[in-house]
């Protein structure tokens, strides 16, 4: 009895679209206009932030996918570096991290060359620098060499949600996959071509870690050849954080045969759609976070103010406002050195006080923006 969808034959050849997806796609193609088309007119200086805020969310969300927390600040200050952005404030980069930043980058930015074999692997060990996933050491850069099931669970009462082909089969399946998604670059329907690309190769599930975070690389790598263009307009794994349990479940349905390929299609290109109208959020935050920077390119700061401006900022609002202590903490540094940075950025305006002695608090002094 067949279980899964990769036990029939030849099953990545997948059936054309039914016609009822065709007011979705053309809705789905629309949003994607609107906001390609926003974030074009844009000036370079705000695209790069636009570009910088969209990477940051995709680095963080990606991982977060899958249970890995990133820290921001190592997030933040790789994507600076690969974007050339004044916000890294110094931070010592983590290998792994700038590895998945630059995966992401490459996948966008060198759309048009075909994801050969050896790009994959390079793909894949750049995600695992150390060849080891946590304390399993992982055969990173290299199709893996035994069977794979993907569990939740503790021990003794594991539930099985996937078993992927066998190590042999999936090498040849990954070898169909890449040959179809570079023969297929110039498809017409771009956007059912990356949902088929995402269920393909998360279906043949062919490393031993990191298959998920590379579906979605190779999926924003479908779009961009769609869009025939490298910029960054929204964050597909932050969606999918959003609907990571609807996510999984449809996923799971599909690759039993429970679902039909239709029903994964029309929820990718509804949640592409939310997609389009979540991004709107980021690239209006980035506008806010690049006007108010802007506001500061004659000031004196140093790293540690910068950090603690770019934490608020984050946030949105720092809760209780920012106080001497949580100044301290955050920079690692003394309560006296604290307090005079914090007096110096009240001083320059930057800071607005509100309270009286110990019930003295700080914000940002923001500007009206539009």
């Amino acid at each position: 009895m067949r279980r899964y969808i990769w036990q029939n034959k030849n099953w990545q050849n997948f059936a054309p679209a039914g016609q009822g997806l065709a007011e979705l796609t053309a809705r789905a193609r629309f949003l994607q206009g609107q906001l390609l088309g926003k974030i074009s007119a844009l000036d370079l200086r705000l695209q790069t932030e636009a570009q910088g805020e969209l990477l940051l969310a995709e680095t963080l969300q990606t991982s977060k996918i899958e249970g890995l927390e990133l820290n921001v600040e190592s997030v933040r200050s790789s994507v600076a570096a690969r974007l050339g952005l004044p916000q890294g404030f110094g931070r010592p980069i983590d290998r792994s991290v700038d590895g998945l930043v630059e995966v992401l980058l490459d996948a966008v930015r060198r759309h048009a060359r075909p994801l050969t074999l050896t790009r994959l692997n390079g793909w894949h060990a750049a995600l695992f620098p150390t060849g080891f996933s946590g304390l399993r050491r992982i055969s990173a850069g290299a199709p893996r060499q035994g069977d794979m099931q993907v569990v939740s669970g503790y021990l003794g009462h594991e539930k099985i949600h996937y078993e992927a082909p066998p190590a042999k089969q999936a090498k040849k399946e990954l070898a169909v996959f890449l040959k179809w998604l570079k023969s297929g670059a110039g498809a017409s329907n771009g956007l059912l071509r990356a949902a088929d690309a995402h269920l393909k190769f998360i279906t043949i599930h062919p490393y031993d870690d990191g298959n998920g975070r590379l579906a979605r690389a190779i999926t924003d790598m479908a779009m961009a050849q769609d869009e025939k263009t490298a910029l960054r307009a929204y964050s597909l794994s932050a969606q999918i954080m959003r609907e990571r349990q609807v996510y999984y479940q449809i996923l799971e349905d599909t690759q039993r045969g429970a679902r039909r390929l239709d029903d994964w299609r029309e929820w990718f290109l509804q949640m592409f759609c939310r997609a389009l109208q979540n991004s709107q959020e980021i690239i209006s935050a980035a506008f806010r976070k690049a006007a108010f920077w802007n506001t500061l390119r004659d000031c004196a700061l140093n790293v540690r103010q910068r950090k603690v401006i770019q934490k608020i900022l984050d946030l949105g609002k720092f809760e209780g406002g920012l106080t001497t202590r949580k100044y301290a903490a955050m920079t690692k540094t003394s309560a006296a050195t604290a307090a005079r940075e914090i007096a110096d950025l009240y001083r320059q305006k930057i800071l607005k006080q509100f309270g009286q002695g110990r019930s003295v608090r700080y914000e940002l002094n923001l500007p009206v923006l539009p």
